[in-house]
């Protein structure tokens, strides 16, 4: 699924009213259509609803919502917030078919205090602004929202929360914004969706489908996808009958130190839960006993030194490598680190430790090989590439540094981006809060090392790790629940979530993401 820029939906749009062709009121009647269908899943009609709408189509949606939740026995009002006596013609004829066909009260809201008293058991629908607001909410609009915000309603934003953007909000006014329980996006989320400051804004968000021109969202160009099924399932590889360990690679795990080879335990098996055909783990030599003992089917490289990694040694039978679980920033690790950075040639990620070591010697970035995969979290990120005010900057910086490097860059969080060198970020769909615990990212490390030794490239690899992952976490989040999720939850929900995506189960156009 792509994410467009606000300018490049109105554009889809366009190309749909003309082409499909279809009326652009009645485009807008297919829009609320879907609204109440999801509407009339959510609540019940003993709930008041107040409909608030703007001068524009959002306002004009709001009206042909409120027609239709009138006409399947909802007790609905609408307050239009006068803004503007310039209303768009289709907001002209819903206004016109709502003051015909319907009983719904309407009244224009002048100043903040013509708000009717809104309590904590009624429904607010969010219609006031759409995604083409290209400056901070001000004045009426402003009060409006402000009212809102301080109610107890449950507040539902029909394609964006009023007052946010659709891509930067760095310049906006947050006190601007409306806070909605659940936001309805259609066709496509939002590039600020992505972001974690805006999850406030945004609540519980769901993809509407409108059955907007399919060729003209093919043919649009878009930096940005959100991973699903559809684009998942095709880069799987299919295993053949006469297929063998030697087929499916051998990878080079550089992990753990004394007291964190737990790091090291984690990052193997799911390596091994991922489909690699051989794992060898070099490791400091008091882990041997323990990684034997946890981890039976993975081979061991022990270190000269008892509790750190001192010297790696290169070995061209590796066809990838994963480094920094648990390494530590001792001087000697980082020494080993450095040494083996100029002499890798093959497909590698760094995580956790060999990021923070990167923080500390930015000049080593240089020699990263080729497409090296980096799975920083925030902070980590932070280390590498400098601080940045919000979730926009992070990921511009993300790009200007994938770029720079010629890497690829995880930006790990609720919707992990996988930055490309060529400026293309895929955020994911899948993951959950449960999965902020202890070892999540070095499972990540070992999916993205076993996929990287199948063959795949670095970009596929990456894209597969982070969907997979996540995949798995939300299995597993299924049966622990969020709180008592941890790591080895996730490694052993890796088979069931192969499975699924072998078995084409798409994420339907309703899925929640968000709070």
């Amino acid at each position: 699924m792509k994410i467009f820029r606000s300018e490049q939906i109105r554009e889809i749009d366009d190309y749909t009213i003309r082409n499909e062709p279809v009326a652009s009121v009645d485009l807008m009647e297919r829009a609320a259509e879907q609204l109440l269908r999801w509407f009339i899943r959510k609540f019940d009609r003993s709930r008041r609803v107040i409909v608030l709408t703007g001068p524009g189509n959002n306002g004009g949606d709001g009206l042909s919502l409120a027609r239709q939740l009138s006409e399947n026995r909802f007790n609905v009002e609408v307050c239009n917030v006068r803004i503007s006596d310039r209303t768009s013609g289709d907001w002209n004829i819903n206004r016109k078919r709502l003051e015909v066909e319907t009983n719904v009260p309407f009244r224009n809201i002048e100043k903040a205090d013509d708000l009717p008293l809104i309590g904590s058991g009624d429904v607010v629908i969010d219609a006031i602004f759409g995604s083409g607001l290209a400056r901070p909410a001000e004045g009426l609009a402003t009060e409006v929202i402000r009212r809102l915000n301080d109610s107890d309603a449950s507040v539902v934003s029909v394609d964006i929360p009023s007052g946010l953007f659709g891509e930067d909000n760095s310049m906006n006014d947050p006190e601007a914004i409306v806070r909605a329980d659940f936001t309805l996006s259609f066709q496509f989320p939002k590039l600020s969706f992505m972001f974690p400051e805006n999850s406030k804004y945004t609540g519980e968000w769901t993809i509407l489908p409108i059955g907007l021109s399919r060729r003209a969202i093919s043919s649009t160009e878009a930096p940005y996808l959100f991973l699903d099924n559809e684009l998942i399932h095709p880069l799987l590889k299919r295993r053949n009958i006469f297929d063998h360990k030697g087929i499916f690679g051998h990878g080079l795990l550089v992990a753990g130190s004394y007291g964190k080879m737990g790091a090291a335990i984690l990052g193997a098996h799911a390596a091994l839960r991922s489909g690699i055909g051989l794992v060898t783990c070099h490791i400091p030599s008091c882990g041997t006993e323990i990684m034997q003992a946890a981890l039976p089917e993975a081979m061991l490289r022990p270190d000269t030194s008892e509790k750190l990694i001192t010297e790696i040694e290169q070995d061209d039978r590796f066809d990838a490598a994963g480094i920094g679980p648990g390494i530590g920033t001792n001087p000697a690790t980082q020494k080993a680190f450095h040494s083996f950075l100029l002499n890798r040639h093959k497909p590698l990620v760094i995580d956790a430790d060999g990021l923070n070591i990167l923080g500390q010697n930015h000049k080593w970035l240089s020699v990263l090989p080729v497409d090296t995969i980096l799975t920083p979290h925030l902070k980590e990120f932070e280390r590498i590439a400098g601080k940045t005010a919000n979730g926009y900057q992070r990921l511009e910086r993300a790009i200007g540094f994938a770029s720079g490097y010629n890497c690829i860059v995880v930006l790990k969080g609720a919707h992990s981006a996988v930055v490309t060198p060529v400026g293309r970020v895929y955020f994911n769909s899948t993951g959950n809060p449960g999965m902020a615990t202890a070892g999540s990212g070095d499972t990540l490390t070992g999916i993205v090392l076993s996929f990287l030794a199948q063959g795949y490239t670095p970009e596929n690899a990456a894209v597969l790790g982070v969907y997979i992952h996540g995949l798995a976490g939300d299995i597993a989040a299924g049966k622990t629940g969020y709180e008592s999720l941890i790591a080895s939850d996730i490694i052993e929900c890796l088979g069931e979530a192969f499975k699924r995506i072998w078995r084409s189960e798409d994420q339907s156009a309703g899925t929640k993401f968000g709070n």
